[in-house]
């Protein structure tokens, strides 16, 4: 496999011009504000109950929290068994594009480190990859691509990613208010979707909230969208490119309601710690669209790991020591 995009060197300087709109923070604060109080109109909250798993040397549990428009969004939440009463620094992760938070106790690591590890389901995913998921999206839209990218392009009060990093923003409220854990260390990741997600979710926490301790986000999808779409070779940036290829006329449209989306947009809000990771030879997220982020940071404290030969797998296995230590030193 080659190398898919342009030298190191110049993706290290790679800033490209994305288009920012005026009211980006309005538009933000107005849908934060709106699902807030939603949740409080309905009086509905964070509830938790155990999980069915033969796990007996962690605590699983499920939990369901109100999202956008205070729609429940499930999350599975493990932790080590301490005394209830003991606050725990927590990860929040969110997950890749079409995956779900899958079966309880599939992802042990964070808990088995200390951690209180809390896994997103995101809406209307889970049947891609992995071992499903468990929360529709009740919403509609008018005419789309396969996939999430075009859903709602046209309007980005009506986009399928208004909703998901809103739901991702209210998880990070839910957690907060959890008995056993330390609303003041939070930390947020993801990878490919869920890397972007995490972008979003720690501009947004930020903006509307304490922040978060740290955002590792990992082979970074969700940014500089528009150059995305110009040279990556598969999905899902392509969908873009199939949309526009019958909508001719939309090509306007489509870049507006990108802008309100793009990582490179929350990235320039984020002044958290920042552990990035990078492959050169992915051709599905195109290297330069996850440095486009990563080099917008308005963080003073970011490193991005660099997999020169690896492609959207990035550093797998290997990475995650890394951001245990990067974690732990900001603990």
């Amino acid at each position: 496999m080659p190398f898919t995009d342009l030298p190191l060197a110049e993706l290290r300087a790679y800033r490209p011009v994305v288009r920012e709109p005026d009211d980006f923070d309005a538009f933000w604060r107005t849908t934060i504000s709106e699902a807030r109080q939603a949740a409080t109109t309905a009086g509905v909250g964070p509830v938790l109950t155990p999980a069915s798993t033969p796990i007996t040397e962690l605590v699983v549990e499920d939990l369901v929290f109100p999202g956008f428009a205070a729609e429940p969004v499930r999350a599975w939440v493990t932790r080590p068994r301490r005394p209830r009463d003991e606050r725990l620094p927590v990860v929040v992760e969110y997950l890749g594009y079409n995956g779900g938070r899958g079966l309880p106790g599939e992802r042990v690591q964070w808990a088995l480190a200390g951690y209180v590890h809390v896994v997103m389901d995101t809406r209307g995913q889970g049947s891609g990859w992995g071992n499903g998921g468990d929360t529709p999206d009740p919403h509609a839209s008018n005419g789309q691509v396969a996939g999430w990218m075009t859903n709602g392009i046209l309007d980005p009060h009506e986009h399928f990613y208004r909703r998901v990093h809103t739901d991702a923003l209210r998880l990070v409220d839910a957690v907060r208010t959890l008995a056993f854990v330390d609303p003041a260390r939070v930390a947020v990741t993801g990878g490919s979707q869920g890397g972007g997600i995490a972008i979003a979710a720690a501009a947004l926490a930020e903006s509307h909230g304490d922040g978060v301790v740290a955002v590792m986000p990992d082979v970074a999808f969700l940014a500089d969208w528009e150059h995305g779409a110009e040279v990556a070779v598969r999905d899902p940036y392509q969908e873009l490119v199939r949309y526009l290829a019958v909508h001719r006329d939309h090509a306007e449209a489509v870049w507006t309601t990108a802008s309100y989306l793009d990582g490179v947009n929350f990235a320039k809000r984020i002044t958290a710690p920042a552990l990035f990771s990078v492959a050169l030879m992915d051709e599905i997220v195109p290297p330069r669209t996850t440095f486009a982020a990563f080099n917008a940071l308005a963080s003073e404290d970011a490193v991005i790991e660099v997999y020169p030969y690896n492609g959207h797998e990035g550093g797998g296995g290997h990475h995650w020591p890394k951001q245990a230590r990067f974690l732990a030193a900001h603990l």
